[in-house]
């Protein structure tokens, strides 16, 4: 996806994890992802930049759908759509 498209994505559940270093995020995104319906967007926010690396790899091993991530002020903001 590109920039514009991914910030134009109204994620149904938003993980604060700019506080958590790694595993805390993946851990955070594990859980949150259990939260919403298939087919929905989880956003996953994080200050740790081992984060964009860890949740792609994540949701490929798991068969979720990662949407690539935006830079915002300080953190990351990672998409993923939950497809099982």
């Amino acid at each position: 996806m590109t920039t514009v498209e991914l910030s134009t994505i109204q994620a149904t559940k938003v993980v604060d994890a700019r506080g958590s270093a790694c595993p805390g995020p993946l851990l955070e995104a594990k859980k949150g992802i259990g939260t919403i319906k298939v087919g929905e967007v989880l956003e996953i926010w994080s200050g740790d930049p081992r984060t964009k690396e860890d949740i792609p790899k994540w949701a490929k091993k798991v068969g979720h759908e990662y949407l690539g991530f935006l830079t915002a002020d300080g953190y990351d903001r990672i998409f993923i759509r939950r497809s099982k």
